[in-house]
């Protein structure tokens, strides 16, 4: 009997085999959104800009009609949609995306809670974790972190340490009340732009020296992937996919820069044409 539970057993387990061997593996990718509209416009109501898809006011994903503040945003975001082809890439429409999670802010995130958020990443920022094990790597990071550390505590007023070794940086109160108190001058729509930006980079310090103008996004995406640049030295670079990585982190920081200062640095004018406010953006 039990040899032919045995034998029943390994039937199964050769059947089993067979079938995963004669399985064909199917991936299922939703079909690409075909481009339904001619063009893409803006409109001025309610003090607010929309955007509008051949005279059809574009939406959020929870249905809400699309509006934000600032001319030139809506100006972009628009030209975003005029840029796509046969077929609509949101994935290419970053300033969109940043847009529709603002207005919808899916999370129901207050400011509170993105200021607690980038505060705690702040902790762990990676420009202050050096390597003193790799001399050649600890070098670099000292001849292109430092500046970028010596302004953010000269701007901020704060007294960020790094650290050469596996124990975490030091990160002082007063430099948590100071960063916290610049954040909290902003507006909630100007705080998703700082996550954004702050997710891409993985570095406070980064994506303030960035938002400030003290670097451009190419520098700022450079120096967050100096690590990963120094390696690529030694062992060689797959343009197909670094420079396509890079390129589109690059993409997504710009874009939260420019929604940053759009949503920041505006001031209104009134419009001898038309009898409204419009804003136009100080840059």
């Amino acid at each position: 009997m039990i040899r032919n539970l045995i034998k029943s057993s390994l039937s199964k387990r050769i059947l089993a085999t067979q079938l995963c061997n004669n399985l064909t593996i199917c991936r299922f990718y939703p079909a690409p959104i075909k481009r339904f509209y001619k063009e893409s416009s803006i409109l001025y109501a309610d003090k607010k800009y929309e955007i509008t898809l051949d005279q059809k006011k574009l939406k959020t994903p929870n249905g809400s009609v699309f509006q934000v503040a600032s001319e030139p945003l809506a100006l972009a975001i628009a030209a975003e949609w005029n840029s796509q082809k046969d077929t609509i890439e949101r994935s290419r429409m970053m300033l969109t995306s940043l847009a529709n999670t603002a207005l919808d802010n899916p999370n129901h995130l207050s400011k509170e809670d993105i200021i607690n958020y980038l505060l705690s990443f702040a902790e762990t920022d990676t420009v202050l974790f050096h390597n003193q094990a790799e001399p050649d790597l600890y070098k670099l990071q000292i001849e292109l972190w430092n500046p970028i550390i010596n302004w953010f505590n000269k701007r901020y007023n704060t007294d960020l340490q790094k650290t050469d070794d596996i124990s975490p940086p030091n990160f002082p109160t007063n430099a948590k009340m100071e960063i916290s108190k610049y954040l909290r001058s902003h507006t909630l729509d100007t705080l998703h732009g700082f996550q954004f930006a702050v997710d891409t980079l993985k570095s406070v310090v980064l994506a303030f020296a960035c938002i400030d103008r003290f670097i451009t996004p190419e520098k700022a995406v450079l120096l967050s992937r100096l690590e990963e640049e120094y390696q690529l030295g030694h062992w060689g670079r797959v343009e197909w996919s670094h420079d396509l990585s890079q390129q589109d982190l690059q993409a997504r920081l710009s874009a939260a820069v420019f929604y940053v200062h759009c949503n920041s640095f505006s001031h209104f004018v009134q419009s001898k044409d038309v009898s409204r406010i419009s804003e136009a953006q100080v840059f």
